[in-house]
C-alpha cells in the first residue's frame, strides 16, 4: 500500500465519442485491483456523457481538466472513422495539450488513431489493432506501426493492440512500475494470464485468396487437397499448364507471394486446424501437413505467429478433439 505521505498514481482515462465499454473499462479493472497503487479517474471533453460504440450512452465525473493532473494518460478506442476521414477535431488537440510533459500517454487498440492524428506518433514505433493496420499505415506513413505485437512499449508512449491486448499493457505496466508480484496478484485477480506467448499474428484473419476462373487458382485448389505431399513449383506449373517462369509470375502478381512460401503459408494455417481440433501429436501433425519434421513446424509456426504449437494449442483448443 502507497505510504500516507505518497499519493497514488493518477491515471486519467479519456472517453471520446464512439468509445469501447470494455476497453473503457480496462485501466479501472486493472489498476484499481493493485492494492491502492494507483487512483483512476475516468473523463470526457466537457463532462458530458459521451455515445458509446453500443446502445447507450456513459456518463463520466470529470472533464478533461483531469488531464492537468495526471501521470498516465489512457486513450481507448472510440469513433475512429471520422478522425481518420476528416483528421482530429481541435477539442480533442486541445485536451491533449493539457497533458503535462512526461506524462505516459497509452491508448488501447485503435486509440492510437487518436495519439497519430495528434502528430504523437511520427517516428516512434507503435502498433493497434490488426484490422486497422493497413489503414493505420496509409494514413500515418511516419509510424513505425507493428501489427503483430499485442503492445509496444516506446517509453513515454505505450500503444496495444486490441480489446484484451490492452490487459496485457495495463500489467506490463504495473509490473514496469512495482515489479511481478504485484502484477502476477493483479492478474489472478481479473482471472488473466498474467502474460501471454506471442503477438496478435495469431489472431489475425488470412483467408486462402479467391478462386478464379483462370490463372493459378485451379493449381492452388489442388495443392490445398495434396498439402501432406512434398510439392514443388514444378509441380503447380504443370497442373496450371504453364511454363515455371510464367505460373511463378502469375502466382505473385494474384496472390502476392512466391509459391514457395505460400505452401508455407498454407501448411502452416493447416497445422493451427489440427492443433485447434485435434490430439494428434506434432510430428503427426507435421506429416499431415507437409512438413518433414516436428521440429520443422515448430520453426514455421514460431516464425509466422511467434508461438510453440503446444502454447498455440492451450490458447485456441475448440471442442471434443476430433
Amino acid at each position: 500500500m502507497p505510504s500516507v505521505s505518497q499519493r497514488p498514481h493518477r491515471v486519467v482515462v479519456l472517453a471520446l465519442d464512439g468509445v469501447y465499454p470494455f476497453e473503457l473499462g480496462i485501466p479501472n479493472r486493472v489498476f484499481g485491483t493493485a492494492d491502492g497503487r494507483y487512483e483512476v479517474l475516468t473523463c470526457s471533453l466537457d463532462g458530458q456523457p459521451v455515445r458509446s460504440s453500443s446502445d447507450f450512452d456513459i456518463a463520466v465525473a470529470h472533464d478533461a481538466r483531469a488531464l492537468d493532473t495526471a501521470d498516465t494518460v489512457v486513450i481507448p478506442p472510440c469513433d475512429v472513422l471520422s478522425i481518420l476521414n476528416d483528421g482530429l477535431p481541435q477539442s480533442i488537440s486541445a485536451a491533449l495539450a493539457r497533458v503535462r510533459p512526461g506524462v505516459r500517454l497509452v491508448s488501447i487498440c485503435t486509440g492510437a488513431i487518436v495519439v497519430a492524428a495528434a502528430g504523437l506518433l511520427d517516428d516512434r514505433p507503435a502498433t493497434t489493432h490488426w484490422n486497422f493496420a493497413d489503414r493505420f499505415r496509409a494514413a500515418f506513413p511516419r509510424v513505425r506501426v507493428d501489427p503483430d505485437v499485442l503492445y509496444v512499449d516506446d517509453g513515454d508512449i505505450l500503444t496495444s493492440a486490441g480489446a484484451t491486448a490492452g490487459v496485457d499493457l495495463c500489467l506490463h505496466l504495473i509490473r514496469n512500475d512495482h515489479g511481478s508480484e504485484l502484477a502476477n496478484m493483479v492478474a489472478r485477480r481479473c482471472v488473466v494470464p498474467p502474460w501471454r506467448e506471442g503477438g496478435q499474428a495469431q489472431f489475425i484473419e488470412q483467408p486462402v485468396p479467391a478462386t478464379t476462373a483462370s490463372g493459378t487458382a485451379t493449381a492452388r485448389e489442388w495443392a490445398l487437397t495434396h498439402l501432406h505431399e512434398p510439392l514443388t513449383m514444378s509441380d503447380l506449373a504443370t497442373h496450371a499448364r504453364m511454363s515455371g517462369r510464367t505460373f511463378a509470375r502469375r502466382f505473385r502478381d494474384e496472390v502476392g507471394l512466391s509459391p514457395g512460401r505460400w505452401l508455407i503459408q498454407q501448411r502452416v494455417f493447416r497445422a493451427r486446424e489440427l492443433l485447434e481440433t485435434t490430439d494428434l501429436s506434432v510430428d503427426h501433425i507435421a506429416g499431415a501437413v507437409g512438413f518433414a519434421t516436428g521440429t520443422s513446424l515448430r520453426q514455421h509456426l514460431h516464425e509466422a505467429i511467434g508461438v510453440s504449437p503446444s502454447a498455440y494449442r492451450r490458447t485456441f483448443r475448440t471442442g471434443t478433439p476430433a
